[in-house]
C-alpha cells in the first residue's frame, strides 16, 4: 500500500528552528525538537536553510549531520543552494533529497545538472507558491522527481486543488492552519503524497494522533496495524501475554513485561510501549514518569502465538534500577568466542582507542599514532594493494588475512580522525 506522509518542517537560521512564516522561534534545543518529531510519528523531516551568510550555512550543514545521526526518518533539506557543491553538502550531511527554489532561475538551471550528478530521486523543486505549477512539466523534464508547494499566495484549498489537477509529479504541500481539516482535504488530492506541517508547537504524540484521525477519514497513513487479531493470541489465565522488549539497534534484551488487550491496542495507537502492571492492576505507559519512553519499531509474535517480541528505541534506562537492561545479573557463564562481526569491530576499535588514550610501550598501534597521518595512510595504501595481489592468488586464506590487515589499519585511521563505527553504519544505512 502507498501511504500518504506527514512531514514536519521548519526553517533553520543561526542554529535555531524557526517556523516558516517567521512568526515564532523555538525555544528548545533543536536536536530535542527533531527527536520528538521522529519518535512521535512524523514520516520525514524538512529543514529549510534560512542562512544569511556562508558561515551560518556551514553551521547548518553540521547541524543537519547531527540531526541525521539522532533521528530515524529521512531528511529533506534545501533553501540555500548557490552551486552544485551546496547540493552535495546537503546530501553528504544526511539528506535524502535536496529541494531547489524555482523562484531563483539559477536553481532551475541547477536542476538538470544536479539530477544528472546525484540522481533525479535526490532533486525536488520548491515552488514558493502554487502559481509555479504551470511549469511542472518543465521541472520534471529537468530531472526533479517531486515538488514542494509553498503557500505564500492567497489560494484557497479549492483553488489549490484545481491547480494541482493533472500535475504530472508527486507533490508535497505545506499546510497553513488547522492540521486535521486542511491536511485531510489536501491528502485526498491524488497527486499530493505528503502534507508538510510547520507548527513547532506540535504536542507530544501529535503526529500519531493526527494519523489516527486521518485514518478515520479513510486516508491511508503509516500507523501500526497488527496482522494478527488479539483474539488469536494465546493468553495466560489473566488474559495477558508476555512481551520481551529489545533494543532495535543493538538487539540487547531490555525487559520483560505483560500486556492485556487495552495495553496492546494503546501501543498500536500511540507507537509507545504500554504495558499492564500486574502489581498496580492498571495500564502502564513506559516512561510516563521517568521520561524513559520506548518508541515502537516493530512487534513480532512467536510461533505459538503466546509471546510478543517488541523492538524499540529506548530512551534512557529500561530498568527501574537505572540500568540500561533489566538483565544485568550474571548467574552462570563460561568463556566463549564471540564472532558477531559488529561486536568484533567494536572490541578491536575499543582497543585502538584505548591505545590512543593510554599509550603502551612497544605497541604497533601507538607506533602508527606517533608517526602521524601520513604513515597511517601509507600503510592503508599498502594493505589495499596487498588485497588486490591476494585476490589474484587461488588461496582465499590470503585474501582474508589481507582484508583483516586493511580493516585494522582503517580503524587506526578512524580513531586518528575521530570517526566512529556508528557514524560509518549511519552513513551506509542512509544510502
Amino acid at each position: 500500500m502507498t501511504y500518504k506522509k506527514l512531514i514536519s518542517g521548519f526553517g533553520c537560521r543561526e542554529g535555531q528552528a524557526i517556523v516558516l512564516d517567521n512568526k515564532m522561534v523555538c525555544e528548545e534545543d533543536i536536536l530535542t525538537l527533531c527527536r520528538r518529531y521522529s519518535d512521535n510519528g512524523a514520516d520525514e523531516l524538512l529543514i529549510y536553510d534560512l542562512s544569511q551568510t556562508e558561515e551560518d550555512h556551514e553551521r547548518t550543514i553540521l547541524l543537519i549531520k547531527d540531526i541525521a545521526r539522532e533521528i530515524d526518518i529521512p531528511i529533506l533539506a534545501g533553501g540555500r543552494v548557490r552551486r552544485l557543491e551546496d547540493i552535495k553538502k546537503y546530501l553528504y550531511a544526511g539528506a535524502k533529497a535536496v529541494f531547489l527554489d524555482v523562484a531563483d532561475d539559477a536553481n532551475v538551471d541547477l536542476m538538470k545538472e544536479g539530477s544528472h550528478r546525484f540522481g533525479g530521486e535526490k532533486i525536488y523543486g520548491y515552488l514558493p507558491e502554487p502559481s509555479f505549477l504551470n511549469r511542472a512539466e518543465e521541472f520534471e523534464q529537468l530531472g526533479a522527481s517531486a515538488l514542494l508547494i509553498g503557500r505564500e499566495g492567497e489560494e484557497t484549498e479549492k483553488e489549490l486543488g484545481d491547480l494541482l489537477a493533472g500535475c504530472p509529479m508527486p507533490v508535497f504541500v505545506f499546510c497553513r492552519e488547522d492540521p486535521l481539516g486542511e491536511t485531510s482535504s489536501l491528502l485526498q488530492i491524488p497527486c499530493v503524497e505528503a502534507a508538510v506541517l510547520t507548527s513547532s508547537r506540535e504536542d507530544e504524540g501529535g503526529f500519531m494522533r493526527l494519523k489516527q484521525e486521518l485514518k478515520k477519514k479513510n486516508i491511508p497513513v503509516d500507523t501500526f496495524e497488527s496482522s494478527v487479531s488479539w483474539d488469536a493470541f494465546k493468553l495466560d489465565s489473566n488474559g495477558m501475554i508476555p512481551v520481551i522488549t529489545q533494543d532495535y539497534r543493538t538487539s540487547q534484551v531490555l525487559m520483560l513485561a505483560y500486556m492485556n488487550r487495552e495495553a496492546f491496542e494503546k501501543t498500536l495507537e500511540t507507537g509507545k510501549m504500554t504495558y499492564f502492571s500486574r502489581s498496580r492492576k492498571t495500564l502502564w505507559l513506559k516512561g510516563e514518569t521517568s521520561g524513559h519512553f520506548q518508541y515502537v519499531k516493530s512487534l513480532h509474535l512467536d510461533c505459538d502465538n503466546d509471546t510478543i517480541l517488541a523492538k524499540v528505541k529506548q530512551v534512557g534506562a529500561a530498568c527501574h534500577t537505572g540500568a540500561r537492561s533489566c538483565f544485568f545479573q550474571t548467574l552462570a557463564e563460561r568463556e566463549y568466542r564471540n564472532t558477531n562481526p559488529l561486536k568484533v569491530f567494536e572490541d578491536v576499535f575499543k582497543v585502538i582507542l584505548d591505545r590512543k588514550e593510554h599509550p603502551k610501550e612497544g605497541s604497533y598501534t601507538n607506533y602508527l599514532f606517533d608517526k602521524g597521518l601520513d604513515k597511517i595512510l601509507k600503510k592503508l595504501g599498502e594493505e589495499a594493494t596487498e588485497i588486490i595481489i591476494a585476490a589474484k592468488n587461488p588461496n582465499p586464506e590470503e585474501i582474508k588475512y589481507e582484508i583483516s590487515d586493511f580493516l585494522y589499519h582503517m580503524m587506526v585511521l578512524m580513531a586518528d580522525r575521530g570517526i566512529t563505527w556508528e557514524e560509518i553504519m549511519e552513513e551506509l544505512a542512509s544510502r
